[in-house]
């Protein structure tokens, strides 16, 4: 039609917002009294015909003007929706080196680790996970754990225990690998420490919310069967196989010692008043 060929002449690339509109405004305005002559002369039928054409060109200028302003909001800001994508897919790429660096160093540990077990000695078995080089808190400790194991199989005690208590002190650490550690140290002390010693750490593990809580308490139960205090002992035992945390096994290793010490499997029968 005349009035859009005429508008586009007007229409520069940087219209946008309400000045954009404004101008549009004005230039309908213009070619409608230009032109308002000829339809009135045409007749009411003509005259709906321009308005309904008017209000085409409305929204074909709406549009136009909208899509502008998009375009130009796109060359201000696209840069930081390229930025953002750049970042994500980065941060994945990323993301997937780590892992697979992670696992990686895992396989060549675990490698490792079997490569010294399969060794024919104690001692050769201790020496070879002595070599063993990781970068992981948890892995030198796994490694240390074993390493202690291998000494002790080869008589060296001392060195054992000497292992396994830095792996017990070293605050870096969970919570269960340091207790594990002091464990086994206490396990491989029960002829050196004083039967005071072994209470007083072995009460430190079975602790409330302690990862080895129930086999320490075993331990316990155990020493004061050696002091002869079978009674408690028994007590002791009991509460243990009634515990929610507590395993088939250890059940059945309580079970023994109860009955070997004279007591009974079955809850003692409630008291009448």
């Amino acid at each position: 039609m005349r009035h859009v060929a005429k508008l586009r002449q007007l229409r520069p690339l940087g219209l946008a917002g309400h000045a954009g509109y404004e101008v549009v405004t004005q230039a309908i305005s213009r070619l409608y009294a230009e032109d308002a002559d000829m339809y009135r002369a045409a007749g009411p039928d003509r005259g709906r015909e321009f308005m309904s054409d008017t209000d085409s060109f409305i929204e074909e200028v709406t549009e136009e003007v909208r899509r502008d302003r998009m375009f130009l909001m796109l060359k201000k800001y696209g840069w930081i929706g390229a930025l953002a994508v750049i970042l994500i897919v980065g941060g994945a790429a990323l993301r997937e080196v780590s892992k697979a660096k992670a696992q990686a160093a895992a396989e060549g540990l675990g490698d490792g680790i079997t490569a010294a077990l399969n060794k024919a000695d104690a001692a050769s078995r201790a020496k070879s996970l002595d070599t063993i080089s990781t970068e992981s808190a948890s892995g030198k400790a796994v490694v240390k754990v074993l390493q202690a194991g291998a000494l002790a199989d080869s008589g060296d005690v001392s060195g054992a225990v000497e292992l396994l208590n830095s792996v017990a002190t070293d605050g870096e650490l969970d919570v269960i690998y340091r207790h594990a550690a002091a464990f086994k140290a206490l396990g491989l002390q029960a002829e050196t420490l004083s039967t005071q010693d072994r209470k007083l750490q072995y009460g430190a593990l079975a602790a409330p919310g302690a990862p080895l809580r129930l086999l320490a308490e075993e331990q316990l139960a155990l020493i004061e069967v050696s002091e002869g205090d079978s009674e408690a002992a028994i007590a002791r035992l009991k509460a243990i196989s009634q515990d929610a945390e507590v395993t088939r096994d250890l059940i059945d290793r309580a079970s023994q010692v109860i009955v070997a010490l004279g007591g009974s499997l079955q809850e003692d029968p409630a008291v009448d008043g």
